[in-house]
């Protein structure tokens, strides 16, 4: 059975052209240049001068991160890392919002972190850029993919392989596609020090 044909929904003569402010077209184009010339130079121990790197297009990035020459960020000027952190190769942070990322955390190899979508339900199909946040004493497992707007508690773990589209809970450990809550995390228990 053959369906009469549906009128065309998008519009998308109508989509903006430039959906970022004008300077950071251009604050694109040094990054991108600066990425290939200097961020991707197999530096033996070249975490600190990637951070450097990182750090002079506006990103926070705390002490002590590693950050492989593999790494893609998208706009390094929306980027929070907190102490201690360990990207994996091949990340991607596709931060087209703010992405915030905690202290002690891990994203393992080829997690890719989203940070934008469009709106849909609009002829013009507008672009979101909402914030994401990725926990303290979080590890995201190799190929996760963490949806745009999506926060992830502390001390959670994202299994392999997982597509995180809705908000992950504290403490917990979370898988599949979608992800969802598999069971707590259980930590080891330390004597307290005195």
């Amino acid at each position: 059975m053959d369906l009469p044909p549906q009128p065309i929904f998008l519009t998308l003569d109508k989509t903006a052209r430039a959906p970022y402010p004008r300077s950071w077209y251009v604050k694109r184009l040094i990054w991108r240049l600066l990425h290939v010339c200097v961020f991707k130079l197999p530096i033996p121990r070249g975490s600190a001068v990637r951070r450097g790197v990182l750090r002079m297009m506006g990103a926070r990035i705390g002490k002590v991160c590693h950050i492989p020459r593999t790494v893609d960020v998208f706009h390094p000027w929306l980027l929070e890392i907190g102490d201690y952190c360990a990207l994996s190769d091949r990340v991607t942070l596709y931060n087209l919002g703010p992405l915030k990322i905690g202290h002690h955390t891990v994203l393992s190899q080829d997690v890719y972190v989203c940070g934008g979508t469009h709106d849909y339900t609009r002829r013009d199909l507008p672009l979101i850029r909402p914030t994401n946040t990725i926990g303290s004493g979080v590890w995201i497992a190799a190929g996760a993919f963490v949806g745009p707007g999506v926060t992830i508690g502390d001390n959670s773990v994202i299994a392999a392989r997982a597509v995180v589209t809705k908000d992950v809970p504290p403490g917990c450990v979370s898988g599949g596609n979608p992800a969802r809550v598999i069971k707590p995390r259980v930590t080891e228990q330390r004597p307290t020090e005195t």
